[in-house]
């Protein structure tokens, strides 16, 4: 998996799940954790503020991700 199609798939995982709680973390398989570029994703992501990681593997989206992720996926919302 590229790491475009993993931050991608993360950043929907993560909405989904602030969406129903936004103080809860999400704990990646030892797979995902395991991945490089799944680590890649998640250092960038980390970097750019949009997520938090409580230890390794453990991550929820920030107010800022969530905020920037809804607006990203808004021209797709209009499509079709």
């Amino acid at each position: 998996m590229t790491e475009q199609n993993m931050r991608d798939g993360l950043l929907t995982t993560l909405a989904l799940r602030y969406e129903q709680d936004r103080h809860q973390f999400v704990s990646l398989s030892k797979q995902t954790v395991d991945s490089s570029s799944a680590r890649l994703a998640i250092a960038e992501l980390r970097n750019q503020g949009l997520v938090e990681e409580q230890v390794r593997g453990v991550i929820r989206l920030t107010a800022q991700g969530y905020k920037k992720f809804k607006n990203a996926m808004l021209p797709y919302a209009f499509a079709g």
